[in-house]
């Protein structure tokens, strides 16, 4: 795990939710926003602190977590009941929910217009930081 990762993760176990405690990676944040996702961030690695910077209100991420589970919940309904139908309903509700965290709790545009695949790939990192206590739920 990189530093950066670390810092992120250590400002997330801070009890209260204000952008207070990401302070002290507040270059993580002021970065502009790149129209390509590979000019920015070299790797996922590179990503996941700026990611974890754009949830800082447990609400969002408890969003997030929620839309994930229902994911999860819909590939594997569509799955056992070879039901493929459920599969269209997959981004509704996936970004629906984190849309949403982000509209209302955090006032940001969400990293999946600018980097969709990290951002995929981050959040089912962040579902399961979130599920081994790694992540403030």
């Amino acid at each position: 795990m990189s530093l950066e990762s670390k810092r992120a993760l250590d400002a997330l176990d801070v009890a209260e939710e204000t952008g207070d405690r990401f302070r002290s990676d507040a270059h993580l944040m002021n970065q502009p926003v790149s129209s390509t996702p590979h000019d920015r961030f070299r790797s996922f690695s590179d990503f996941y602190p700026f990611y974890l910077s754009e949830h800082r209100t447990a609400a969002c991420r408890r969003l997030h977590f929620f839309g994930t589970c229902m994911v999860i919940a819909l590939m594997t309904a569509a799955l056992l009941m070879t039901s493929w139908r459920l599969l269209i309903l997959l981004p509704f509700v996936g970004y629906g929910f984190a849309w949403f965290g982000h509209l209302a709790f955090e006032h940001n545009r969400p990293a999946t217009f600018a980097y969709p695949w990290y951002s995929l790939m981050a959040d089912f990192v962040m579902f399961r930081d979130m599920l081994t206590g790694r992540i403030k739920f």
